[in-house]
């Protein structure tokens, strides 16, 4: 922390460093997207985002925002997480910091255990459930709106530390700087280390953040670079249902993965694991910004980007000859990798002008994707007749997606007044991706040449009004998403004779209703968000899987998303307070058509027939209910919060059927924290750092409970289904502290 002393120069300098933080503060908030207000969009602080962290990945400090739910493979949300809201999978949520893309171009997804900790340089985290705001790509379901700048006038050195059960311990430190009034810098490093709740799902982390900005008085000047590396034991397969739910005494944390038998000197077969059943990639990006103030109205932001990464997943698995590609027939355990190396590089340009009547924005963005796909077979337990070459290379396919877009978007307010404001949102955003591809598909071995293109108008309009504590919005939106790399790769066949194509995916197309109400006291606040989301062609989840653990998808025609939106909360008194919300929906497919092969029983896989199911189904992974509930505690010093979500019971297919489903769950999680009184105790305050110390519980009533799961479409004669789980943590105790000079 710096120093000052004497009372004239500390005056002088606090007056200073005042007036130059709001003229950064007004810059900065020139730089963010225009936006209507309404219930539907949720906004975390820093200081409330790692309240209770000690390692998880962000979605789960994310846990109190409507209708979202996370789940990961190792059971603790260490090493690979993901999420849902409204139902809406994470690789159809739009991801950004600060504007620049987030999401993957070709799986369309962010994976978190390569930035781990990334909530510790977050200032600001906004969720929009259904469409989102135009700015770069297509906000589908949902929209997560990241910002890492940190702007505070005193320089500070935080350090945190924790541990906790599994072998879970966080370290960080992370730096603020001041150098002068027009020089910032913000740098941390987190390294994380679990051995996860199932067994062999470890992680080894680390990432990091670092930014330095020049701030004038009318132009920032802003250089970021943040990312990661992993390497992480393989938790993807999943367990049958008496395991993830302890029935019996099942060990819940059981995993298959990397498991195959040995004969022991008995002769008798010995199960064993194979010790590198691991996940490995590093990923690193850079981001540059310039935001000008040319008058009190106008600026401008310019960004440009670069992301970089690299990695592969290794296996050892019993696999077909045919699998890499080989002419032997029957079958063999082999050790083979998948590799990714990745480039995405583009630039980002808007305009805004903001008055006290209209706030106006446009801007362009580019993107560039090159991604290479490759597969190495490196071992084989019975080896072909013909020797094969080191690291035997058995597929290989090329990527290239480009991806810009135009967009408008204004905020006009017609009716202002001392105490209401009536306020017109309009966006509209062009949209064009070509994606292109070559080389053999790693599904089949065949090759795949594809080339594609999509043009999308994405328009949204929306009214919002406020009197007197009392806001009234409503909007519709029309958003459309190009298929994801997994959605051609595993429904798509070429054949080259005639060049032509069976299974190709379609594009989805969404139309968002949105109306929500909302009371605001000083003392309490109520509000109701109603919405309704009318699909073209959505690409559902099946409850199947690929390879690496990668849900699959099929287009349906008709279907929608329907639901409300419950938020209250109240201030008790001074020190005590509570919210909470509730959604309440229905998830359908309309005129759905499902064949379904059936077998004798799981030994033999005896195929019987075949049966249908026909009509309105339940889209997988949509439960009904959820909701939360938060009572948090503060005083003198001491902050405690109990958190509760609850999740009603959803299907892991689109069968509709009581075999392949997951129960309803209830976790309930207590932070616990005290602030040292170090000034208190120490009468020289210089240099005393302010040191806080933390204790987090999860699931305290340790529910037996699966948050994934998957399902094979086929069903056996008694009924049953082949099915599977991924157990979650019972409860789990972490502690630590955080020391800040």
């Amino acid at each position: 922390m710096l120093l000052l002393t004497g009372m004239t120069v500390h005056a002088q300098v606090s007056d200073t460093l005042t007036i130059l933080m709001r003229q950064l503060e007004d810059i900065e908030v020139s730089a963010l997207r225009v936006q209507q207000t309404t219930l539907s969009t949720s906004t975390v602080k820093n200081e409330t985002l790692n309240k209770d962290n000690t390692g998880q990945n962000l979605p789960y400090l994310l846990t109190t925002t409507p209708g979202l739910q996370v789940t990961s493979d190792d059971g603790l949300g260490i090493g690979y997480t993901y999420f849902r809201v409204r139902g809406t999978d994470h690789t159809r949520i739009n991801m950004t910091v600060n504007e620049v893309p987030l999401n993957d171009s070709e799986s369309q997804t962010v994976f978190w255990v390569n930035m781990t900790d990334m909530g510790s340089s977050i200032s600001q985290v906004d969720v929009q459930r259904g469409v989102g705001t135009s700015t770069s790509g297509s906000a589908f379901g949902a929209s997560l709106n990241m910002q890492t700048n940190m702007l505070d006038s005193v320089s500070r050195l935080t350090l945190a530390f924790n541990g906790g059960m599994y072998n879970t311990f966080r370290e960080m430190i992370n730096a603020h700087a001041s150098i002068s009034n027009r020089w910032k810098m913000n740098a941390r490093f987190t390294k994380l280390n679990s051995d996860g709740f199932l067994y062999r799902t470890n992680s080894d982390l680390y990432s990091y953040y670092g930014d330095i900005g020049w701030y004038g008085n009318k132009t920032q000047v802003i250089l970021r670079a943040f990312g990661g590396a992993e390497k992480t034991g393989m938790g993807w397969e999943g367990v049958d249902y008496n395991t993830a739910y302890g029935i019996n005494g099942a060990d819940r944390r059981y995993n298959p993965a990397g498991e195959y038998t040995v004969p022991d000197r008995q002769g008798n077969d010995s199960v064993v694991y194979y010790p590198n059943q691991t996940d490995n990639y590093a990923q690193q990006h850079a981001q540059l910004t310039i935001n000008h103030h040319f008058t009190s109205r106008w600026s401008m932001t310019a960004t440009a980007h670069y992301t970089h990464g690299k990695g592969y997943y290794e296996q050892y698995k019993k696999k077909k000859y045919s699998y890499w590609g080989l002419p032997d027939s029957g079958k063999t355990y082999g050790m083979y990798q998948k590799w990714l190396h990745n480039h995405f590089a583009g630039f980002m340009l808007s305009a805004k002008y903001m008055s006290e009547p209209a706030d106006v924005q446009i801007g362009v963005a580019a993107s560039n994707y090159l991604g290479q796909h490759w597969g190495q077979l490196e071992y084989l337990a019975t080896p072909p007749a013909t020797a094969l070459p080191v690291h035997y290379e058995y597929y290989r396919n090329d990527a290239n997606k480009i991806d810009a877009n135009t967009y408008a978007k204004a905020n006009w307010r017609i009716l202002r007044s001392r105490y209401s404001q009536l306020a017109l949102y309009a966006d509209l955003q062009y949209r064009f991706v070509r994606y292109t591809r070559n080389g053999i598909n790693d599904e089949n071995l065949e090759d795949l040449p594809l080339s594609v293109d999509y043009h999308f108008f994405n328009p949204k309009a929306g009214l919002t009004y406020q009197n007197h504590g009392h806001q009234l919005s409503a909007s519709f939106a029309i958003a459309n998403r190009d298929p994801s790399r997994n959605n051609y790769k595993e429904n798509v066949t070429y054949d080259p004779t005639t060049q032509t194509y069976t299974g190709l995916p379609k594009a989805e197309t969404l139309y968002d209703y949105e109306l929500g109400y909302q009371y605001s006291h000083k003392r309490f606040q109520l509000g109701l968000n109603l919405y309704f989301m009318d699909y073209d062609n959505q690409l559902v989840l099946t409850g199947e899987y690929n390879d690496i653990g990668v849900m699959k998808t099929i287009n349906v025609k008709d279907s929608y998303r329907m639901g409300a939106e419950l938020l209250a909360g109240v201030k008790i008194t001074d020190w005590f307070r509570w919210e909470g919300n509730m959604v309440v929906s229905r998830n359908k497919i309309q005129h759905y058509k499902q064949y379904i092969d059936l077998y004798d029983n799981q030994d033999n896989w005896e195929w019987v027939g075949q049966d249908s199911i026909e009509g309105d189904v339940t889209i997988a992974f949509s439960p009904t209910i959820t909701a939360m509930s938060l009572f948090t505690f503060e005083y003198a010093g001491f902050v405690g919060t109990i958190q509760t979500n609850v999740t009603s019971r959803q299907y892991l297919d689109n069968t509709m059927d009581e075999h392949a489903m997951l129960k309803a769950y209830t976790t309930t999680n207590v932070n616990l924290q005290y602030n040292l009184p170090m000034r208190k105790w120490i009468t020289d305050r210089r240099g005393v750092p302010e040191i806080r110390l933390l204790c987090q519980l999860n699931n305290i009533f340790n529910a037996k409970y699966a948050n994934n799961g998957g399902a094979d479409a086929s069903r056996f004669a008694d009924g049953s289904r082949c099915t599977w789980y991924y157990a979650q943590a019972g409860i789990n105790v972490h502690a630590g502290f955080v020391i800040q000079w």
